[in-house]
C-alpha cells in the first residue's frame, strides 16, 4: 500500500519530536555530544550515501533529488545535540526512499529491551494482539483486543508500521511508551505509560529483516508447531523461513499423509529465498517461476526448481495477515497466481525486495560498527506485478477484530478446518498456538 507523502512526514516528524519528549535510553551519554561524534556521524552518512548510489536498484531513487537530500541532512549533523539526533538525521536520508527493505543499521546498543506487548495491524486498524504475563503493560491493564489510537503521538497505519518497527527496535529503544487505547467494550480511551524491561547485552544484531527483527526480538520462532485432526487435516504454524531446505523437506515428507494441509503464516517475516523455493517446489511437478529480478544489472530470475519427490497433492490452504512479510507474501501469491492453494486471512505487509546489507565500522580507539540494507531489486511477479506496498489481498479475507483477539477466538483458522472438512471453533483454534515468549 502506497504510503501518502503527508503520513511520511507527519512520522518524521513524530520521530524527532520522540528525541526531545520520550525516553529513548535517556542516559547522560546517550544525550551528550563528545568532540568525534559528529564527524562519526558525517562519515556513516557518507558511507550509506555511497551504498545507496552504487547499488539502490532504481538509479532514479523514485524522483528524488539524493544529493539535496544528502546536503539537507550534513547541515542538519551541525545544528544537532545528541547522539540520538544524529542517528535519525542519518535513518531519514534513507527512509524518504519509502522502501521497506532500505534501511541504516545505527551502531547496536549495550542493551537489550523488551517491551511486554506487540501490537499488529487488521485491515485499517491496529490492535495489541498480545501482551506478555507480569510486564508492566500486563500491570498498567493492557489487553489484547484493545484498539491502539496513538503510540507516542503517532497513529498506527498500514503506510508507516514498518518505520514505527524500525523506530522502536533499531533506531531508538524507548524506555516509556505512551498510548492511547480502546477496549472492545469501552467507548472511552485510555492512556497508558507502559515502562519496558531493559537488559544490559553485548550482542550486535544484524538488522537483516525489520519483520523478523520485530516478532523476534520477543517472542520465540524458533520451532514449528503443529495440529493433526485424523488423516483430513495438518496445520503446520510455520514461524519463519529461516530454516534449512531439509527441514523443509522432513516436513513437507510428514505432510503428504494428509488430505489438507494449512500453512499458517500469519506473524512469519520471512526469511532465506532457497528455503522459499524449496517450499514452492514440493507443490508442482514442474519447475515455478517465482518472479523476475528487476535491479541494475541483469539477474536470473528466481524459481523453484523440480524434485525428484513426488509433490503434495492434497488440499493446501495459506493462512496470512499484516505480519506476514517478504517470503510468505511470495509464497502465497504464487499458490494464488498457479491456482494452487487458497488463501485466507487479512492483506499482508507489502514488504517485498531484495536487499543487500552493507556493513561498516567509523571511528578511531572507539570504533562504531553500523551498515545499510539497501534493495538491489525488485521482484516482479510473473502476473507483472511488484508485491512492495501492495500485498496479497487473501482470496477470503476474513478479519480477527479486538473482540476475537480480546477473547483468544481465531476464525480465520476455523474457517480453513471448516473447508477441510473439520469442525474446530474459533475459541478451539485460538487456543492451538498461543503466544511463547522468548525467555530472558
Amino acid at each position: 500500500m502506497q504510503i501518502r507523502s503527508h503520513s511520511k512526514t507527519l512520522f518524521l516528524i513524530v520521530l524527532s519530536v520522540a528525541l526531545l519528549a520520550t525516553g529513548a535510553f535517556k542516559t547522560a551519554q546517550a544525550q551528550t555530544l563528545g568532540p568525534y561524534d559528529r564527524d562519526s556521524a558525517r562519515s556513516m552518512l557518507n558511507m550509506v550515501r555511497d551504498d545507496l548510489k552504487s547499488n539502490y536498484y532504481d538509479q532514479t531513487f523514485h524522483g528524488l533529488n539524493l544529493d539535496e537530500r544528502f546536503k539537507d541532512a550534513e547541515a542538519r549533523i551541525k545544528s544537532a545535540t545528541t547522539r540520538d539526533q544524529l542517528m535519525v538525521i542519518v535513518a531519514q536520508s534513507l527512509l524518504e526512499l519509502n522502501d521497506s527493505h532500505t534501511f541504516f543499521v545505527p551502531p547496536a546498543r549495550a542493551a537489550r529491551i523488551e517491551y511486554g506487548w506487540q501490537m499488529r495491524m487488521v485491515k485499517d486498524e491496529c490492535f495489541v494482539s498480545a501482551v506478555k504475563p507480569q510486564s508492566d503493560a500486563e500491570a498498567k491493564g493492557l489487553k489484547p483486543g484493545d484498539l491502539v489510537l496513538s503510540v507516542d503521538g503517532a497513529k498506527p497505519t498500514r503506510g508507516i508500521f514498518w518505520k514505527m518497527l524500525y523506530r522502536y527496535y533499531a533506531l531508538m529503544p524507548s524506555r516509556t511508551v505512551h498510548m492511547v487505547v480502546r477496549s472492545p467494550t469501552d467507548a472511552e480511551p485510555r492512556q497508558i505509560d507502559v515502562s519496558s524491561k531493559v537488559q544490559e547485552s553485548a550482542s550486535v544484531t544484524n538488522w537483516g529483516n525489520l519483520f523478523i527483527r520485530y516478532l523476534s526480538e520477543e517472542w520465540d520462532l524458533n520451532h514449528d508447531r503443529f495440529f493433526e485432526s485424523g488423516n483430513e487435516l495438518l496445520v503446520w504454524k510455520m514461524p519463519t523461513f529461516e530454516v534449512s531446505k531439509d527441514h523443509i523437506d522432513e516436513i513437507m515428507g510428514k505432510a503428504r499423509k494428509f488430505k489438507t494441509l494449512v500453512i499458517d503464516l500469519r506473524g512469519n517475516g520471512g526469511g532465506y529465498v532457497d528455503t522459499l523455493s524449496r517450499l514452492v517446489s514440493h507443490f508442482f511437478d514442474r519447475e515455478i517461476k517465482i518472479a523476475d529480478l528487476k535491479s541494475r544489472k541483469e539477474m536470473k530470475p528466481q524459481v523453484a526448481k523440480k524434485l525428484s519427490d513426488r509433490p503434495f497433492s492434497g488440499r493446501l490452504i495459506v493462512l496470512v495477515d499484516s505480519n506476514s512479510a517478504s517470503a510468505s507474501e511470495l509464497f502465497a501469491r504464487v499458490m494464488q497466481i498457479e491456482k494452487r492453494g487458497t488463501v485466507l486471512g487479512d492483506s499482508t505487509a507489502g514488504a517485498v525486495m531484495t536487499a543487500k546489507y552493507y556493513d561498516h565500522q567509523s571511528g578511531v580507539g572507539r570504533v562504531l560498527y553500523f551498515g545499510a540494507s539497501v534493495t538491489i531489486a525488485d521482484m516482479i511477479m510473473t502476473d507483472g506485478k511488484s508485491l512492495e506496498h501492495v500485498g496479497v489481498l487473501p482470496d477470503k479475507v476474513i478479519l480477527d477484530r479486538g473482540a476475537d483477539l480480546a477473547g483468544s477466538r481465531d476464525p480465520v483458522l476455523a474457517q480453513a478446518a471448516e473447508i477441510a472438512g473439520v469442525t474446530l471453533t474459533p475459541e478451539k483454534a485460538g487456543s492451538l498456538f498461543p503466544v511463547e515468549w522468548r525467555r530472558q
